[in-house]
């Protein structure tokens, strides 16, 4: 019965996951002056969502969330939806190694989250976008480059603030291993 009840925990918060990450991309976000480009606040709830539902739920609430936010604006952009997903499956794995459910977030724990993300924000945003972009679109590499270093950054730098705060915030939440004592 409890494998049923995490997967349809996990169902629901895919769903609502990529309800929440459509309204933040499409309401709140920032232009960069770079075409196609913004400063987002997407990808600090994508943190948090990949610390507390782990790699696939946060990659699947990136991928449906970016596909629907594109499909409601400009027009469904594969690289980058993908790009997106990849992003969510990676802080969904570094998730997995902070100790978040214990109530530990600080110090190591946000410095290793930081660095990580920013890793994975890299990886994604300029690599695998602009990859993708040459190959599917036959963008001009200049172009996409561009894009997915700003992106890169933008991220990160979002994430590494935004996403500190709201995993601090729902790890204050959890009790601490150790914090609770029998009494007699």
């Amino acid at each position: 019965m409890e494998n049923n009840k995490s997967t349809l925990t996990n169902i629901v918060a895919i769903g609502i996951g990529a309800a929440v990450f459509f309204i933040l991309g499409r309401f709140l976000s920032i232009p960069t002056g770079i075409p196609n480009t913004s400063f987002e606040t997407t990808y600090p709830f994508l943190a948090l969502m990949g610390v507390i539902y782990g790699p696939v739920v946060a990659g699947l609430v990136a991928f449906l969330g970016h596909a629907i936010k594109d499909l409601m604006t400009y027009g469904l952009w594969w690289s980058w939806v993908i790009a997106s997903g990849v992003t969510g499956l990676g802080y969904g794995l570094i998730g997995r190694q902070l100790k978040v459910e214990s109530g530990i977030f600080d110090g190591k724990e946000i410095v290793k989250f930081i660095i990580g993300v920013t890793i994975v924000n890299l990886l994604s945003w300029a690599v695998i976008a602009p990859g993708l972009d040459i190959l599917i679109y036959s963008e001009p590499a200049n172009k996409v480059f561009l894009q997915g270093l700003v992106s890169a950054g933008l991220n990160s730098i979002a994430v590494a603030v935004l996403g500190t705060v709201l995993i601090k915030a729902y790890a204050s939440t959890q009790t601490q291993s150790g914090s609770l004592t029998r009494e007699d």
